[in-house]
């Protein structure tokens, strides 16, 4: 039900059957124009015993690309600590929480700076070597601009910023592969569909490095690929040592060499040991 706006109050009532009658209740911040959640405590426990909670992050294989601006969601963004499916909302996540500490063990290494906007910037090199990041919010339009920065070898310090759309496409499209890994806590669920897309094979190589330490952090994530550096990337990363071979599973989906189970689906695990090698190479895997 409402109550009376001069209220600044929204409530609404849901009746569980093992849970009987809770209660939402949303106080209107009119400055910053957004809903602040004031739950219950039984309406907490309804929300962390839901899969689907603020630890939780899903990034379809379309993502959104380079743009001269992206769109804001304070809702969505402080309250939820969503970045969007799409990723549409990583570029204002990054702006909110760009002075926030990434985990130990997701900071690059030799980074000077362990806050979410130079760790992110920092990865970014790896993808785009000297890159920076630059985001600034446009609130009164819902609108925040993200440009990419390059610094020359032949300049001491100085970085020009360009628009993500005179950038490469593939920068734009990582990073919300990148802030959705190094903003991540140990308990959260990653799901990525294809984070290698647009990226050169360093880069993607990369890519598998860092979650490979976010699974060694305790971060599940649940990746969908179809490339072999990022394979490669994870095969190198228990190589190393970075995270152990238990805590990777690898996952082939392939159709049944029988005729008659057309429709079927064939799942082959092969498994990974300490120096990174499978037990076994299922035909199609790869093309050599």
């Amino acid at each position: 039900m409402f109550d009376n706006a001069e209220e600044d109050e929204i409530r609404f009532t849901l009746v569980f059957d093992h849970l009987g009658q809770i209660t939402w209740r949303f106080a209107y911040d009119r400055q910053a124009d957004v809903l602040q959640h004031l739950g219950t405590a039984q309406a907490v426990r309804v929300y962390e015993t839901n899969l689907f909670s603020n630890a939780f992050h899903y990034l379809q294989a379309e993502r959104v690309g380079a743009r001269t601006s992206f769109e804001m969601a304070d809702f969505v963004v402080r309250e939820q600590r969503q970045i969007g499916t799409r990723g549409q909302y990583a570029t204002h996540f990054l702006h909110i929480y760009r002075d926030s500490e990434v985990t130990q063990v997701l900071r690059y290494p030799h980074s000077q700076s362990t806050t979410l906007l130079d760790q992110v910037a920092a990865w970014m090199s790896d993808v785009s070597p000297g890159t920076q990041i630059r985001v600034e919010s446009f609130a009164e339009m819902d609108l925040v601009r993200l440009s990419f920065g390059f610094v020359r070898p032949d300049t001491v310090g100085n970085v020009s910023y360009y628009r993500s759309t005179n950038v490469g496409f593939g920068i734009t499209y990582t990073l919300p592969v990148l802030v959705a890994l190094l903003s991540a806590e140990s308990d959260a669920l990653l799901l990525l569909e294809n984070p290698e897309a647009h990226l050169h094979p360093r880069g993607q190589s990369q890519i598998a490095h860092l979650v490979a330490r976010a699974a060694s952090a305790g971060i599940q994530v649940i990746l969908e690929t179809h490339s072999d550096h990022i394979l490669n990337g994870i095969r190198i990363a228990v190589r190393q040592g970075v995270v152990a071979p238990e805590h990777v599973a690898i996952h082939f989906f392939q159709r049944p060499q029988d005729d008659s189970e057309r429709l079927g689906v064939e799942v082959i695990t092969p498994y990974m040991d300490k120096d990174g090698r499978l037990d076994c190479w299922p035909e199609n895997f790869f093309d050599e």
